[in-house]
């Protein structure tokens, strides 16, 4: 009898990165797209939003928020808690809020005038950053677990792909076009090293920045399960201790002086909100908390004051180390501090993420097929979700952006409306890949997705003034580079379409 070899590191090493990227396949393009689109949330939102003026190239963040207090002295006088969030240079309004106990109210404001402004309802681009990590339909606890699952299993693609390909850099640059199994595991060896560091630190992050929730038993440990919340929140957001109200009125320092205290310690137009507690009252408190659109790392940064007098009374300019590699790893996953080159390269990043997710798993099919005489059920179901999966999201993008334009704004819950707008385009999607055999289907997806993204400049410039612009006036760049973009989406689905057509 001969004894049985034990596999090898590499053979092992393949059937894990051939399992792992099989299972979690489908929502890891569904992860990196959407989380892809987050990256440009603020600029999205502005477009989904176009009643909204241009945000001010010169403003006056003092100003600005003084204004917004002046608004939440009428709209929310008596509450306990009143929230400006200052207009960054990626964002055109400004959000004014006030609580009392659970109840919150929220406005949005031009930051040049302090006016009230009424636009569209829409989620806006926090709908693709929310279900690339809560599965929006889902409960969002079970949501995040399936999340973070798939990122678990995602690392471990990565890493056995690169144990397992022993040629990883001399193949990058390879490819052979129009030798089908060849081309494919070209496509997908060239998008797994083209940004390979990339993957590694925002899957690692991705689990970083939930670790509280994917690990709470240190926190539940240490403080108790009542009290495990309130001080993980302590250590996340800004946080500071308030005397009850004194009962006494007083007026609210002005702003001016505490936002120049702001701007000699973080530099100029570094503050991202001022929150008042007890406004009005001799207790008053005001924060001047900073922004994190120029820090590698979100650890809270703030500035305390007397709320009557303006007297300093507290900074909190610094946080232990585990806080500050936390608020790293958080700042870098998001890219709150790019700018627009490093923007678009996490961008790119992440939809390179999803075409190499999108190429293993077409290379699977293509290899099982040319190996089977008869099909199972599983290559027939792994054909049919790829379509689904990469034509079908592209679809439901475009058709999320469509609904914003063509539904009434006077619609009852039109938010939810646009959201469902998506998850029907994808289900169409989704049943067209189903009944039509994949070489048709992947056509016909590519044709319906080229139309849709053709047809969105067209919309946008019908339903809204905003889209006739032809000046390069400032605001209008934005919309023009919605459109360019949109074009190119069209014209990338166009290729597909004429490629999958010209397969015999």
């Amino acid at each position: 009898m001969s004894a049985s070899k034990n596999p090898g590191l590499r053979q092992s090493m393949a059937g894990l990165h051939l399992w792992a990227g099989l299972l979690g396949g489908w929502l890891l393009i569904a992860i990196f797209v959407t989380g892809g689109i987050s990256y440009y949330r603020d600029e999205l939102t502005q477009w989904l939003r176009p009643e909204i003026p241009a945000r001010p190239a010169m403003l006056d963040q003092a100003a600005a928020a003084q204004r917004a207090l002046g608004t939440l002295a009428r709209e929310g006088a008596g509450a306990e808690r009143w929230q400006v969030i200052l207009p960054g240079p990626r964002v055109n309004a400004l959000e004014a809020t006030w609580e009392n106990g659970d109840a919150r109210e929220r406005l949005l404001l031009d930051p040049a005038s302090g006016d009230a402004l009424a636009p569209r309802a829409t989620q806006g681009g926090e709908f693709f950053y929310y279900f690339h990590f809560s599965l929006h339909y889902l409960p969002a606890t079970l949501g995040r677990w399936i999340v973070g699952l798939c990122t678990i299993m995602s690392l471990v693609v990565v890493i056995s792909g690169i144990v397992i390909h022993r040629r990883i850099f001399k193949d990058f640059f390879t490819f052979r076009p129009g030798k089908g199994q060849r081309s494919w595991l070209d496509a997908h060896n060239g998008f797994s090293v083209l940004s390979l560091p990339f993957y590694l630190m925002i899957l690692y992050t991705g689990l970083v920045t939930l670790m509280f929730f994917y690990m709470p038993w240190p926190a539940l440990a240490a403080f108790g399960p009542q009290q495990a919340r309130a001080e993980l929140a302590k250590v996340m957001q800004p946080h500071f201790d308030t005397p009850a109200r004194s009962g006494s009125a007083a007026p609210l320092a002005g702003l001016a002086p505490l936002m120049d205290e702001a701007r000699l310690r973080w530099g100029i137009d570094k503050v991202g909100r001022v929150i008042v507690s007890h406004p009005g009252d001799s207790a008053a408190r005001i924060a001047i908390v900073r922004g994190d659109g120029d820090r590698v790392s979100v650890a809270p940064s703030w500035l305390l004051f007397d709320g009557v007098s303006g007297a300093l009374l507290a900074t909190h300019d610094s946080a232990s180390p585990a806080i500050r590699t936390w608020g790293g790893a958080y700042a870098l996953h998001l890219g709150r501090f790019a700018d627009p080159l490093l923007r678009f390269l996490y961008f790119a990043s992440s939809m390179a993420g999803a075409a190499m997710v999108a190429t293993g798993m077409v290379l699977w099919a293509v290899k099982r097929r040319q190996t089977v005489t008869r099909p199972g059920i599983g290559l027939l179901l792994v054909e049919r979700g790829n379509v689904a999966c990469v034509a079908g999201l592209s679809v439901a993008v475009a058709g999320f952006l469509l609904a914003n334009r063509l539904l009434p704004a006077d619609l009852a819950q039109r938010t939810q409306w646009e959201v469902d707008c998506f998850f029907i385009a994808w289900g169409a999607a989704a049943l067209v890949s189903a009944c039509l055999p994949p070489a048709r289907a992947w056509c016909t997806l590519a044709w319906g997705s080229a139309l849709a993204w053709l047809a969105l400049p067209v919309v946008n410039a019908w339903t809204t003034p905003r889209g006739l612009t032809t000046s390069w006036q400032a605001g209008d760049q934005m919309f023009l580079a919605f459109d360019a973009a949109f074009a190119s989406l069209a014209v990338l689905s166009l290729h597909l379409a004429h490629r999958v057509s010209r397969r015999p």
